[in-house]
């Protein structure tokens, strides 16, 4: 499950040697190419849409925004999986009193609030506020379409995903970050002792760890396999 500004194809562009080893399903959410504009995003909502895409068996996987939505789409459709990876799940509120997730916060609601309207300027400013390089030029019109979507979503940081239900689950849960975000890693320090589940850091490609390719490839496919055996 992808997050924001881009698609699936392009969040998973880095699993695609997984395929050889496994089924992988890449949804492409509603706001991103190929698929039309929205006029708003609802991670909740979100998981009741996956559905359609989680048969039994099936080890959900969901990065950044794309996270908070598997948090809640597993507890939904646990008798379904097999595992559950979140990577930087940008839920907040569940961090909330640590200060470097408070800060982000305040930061989000300022970008938002009073950001620039413009796509290509909230864009930018979004970008180096989760830590990514902002690439020289003008950005294409996926991402501009991504960012218009970026805009009307539901801030992460209202996200209370049923924590409490998925530690009584009994598949295993992985939580990965890229070591460069202290916000990032208090809620995934949170995650990990609420729901009992393995822990990775994998440093040099910040928010998207996934792009690092086989690490984090490797990480996962370890993961999967013991779950299924």
């Amino acid at each position: 499950m992808h997050g924001s500004v881009v698609n699936g194809d392009a969040t998973w562009n880095a699993q695609r040697p997984l395929a050889e080893r496994f089924e992988l399903v890449v949804p492409n959410r509603r706001g991103f190419p190929p698929n039309g504009d929205v006029d708003h995003v609802d991670f909740e909502d979100e998981a009741v849409w996956l559905e359609q895409f989680v048969e039994a068996g099936t080890h959900l996987v969901g990065h950044s925004y794309g996270g908070v939505i598997a948090l809640f789409a597993a507890a939904r459709y646990a008798d379904r999986l097999r595992s559950l990876t979140v990577i930087e799940p940008p839920a907040f509120g569940l961090a909330r009193g640590n200060p470097a997730a408070d800060t982000f916060v305040e930061g989000g609601i300022e970008l938002w609030e009073h950001g620039a309207r413009d796509s290509d300027g909230f864009l930018r400013g979004f970008m180096r506020a989760v830590g990514s390089p902002v690439p020289p030029g003008e950005f294409s019109p996926a991402l501009l379409q991504g960012a218009r979507t970026l805009q009307v979503e539901r801030y992460p940081w209202e996200a209370q995903p049923p924590l409490d239900e998925l530690a009584a689950t009994p598949f295993p849960k992985l939580v990965v970050s890229g070591g460069h975000s202290a916000a990032f890693d208090a809620v995934c320090d949170v995650l990990v002792e609420r729901l009992d589940a393995e822990r990775a850091v994998l440093p040099g490609a910040g928010h998207s760890v996934q792009r690092l390719g086989e690490p984090f490839n490797e990480l996962l496919a370890a993961f999967v396999e013991q779950a299924d055996s």
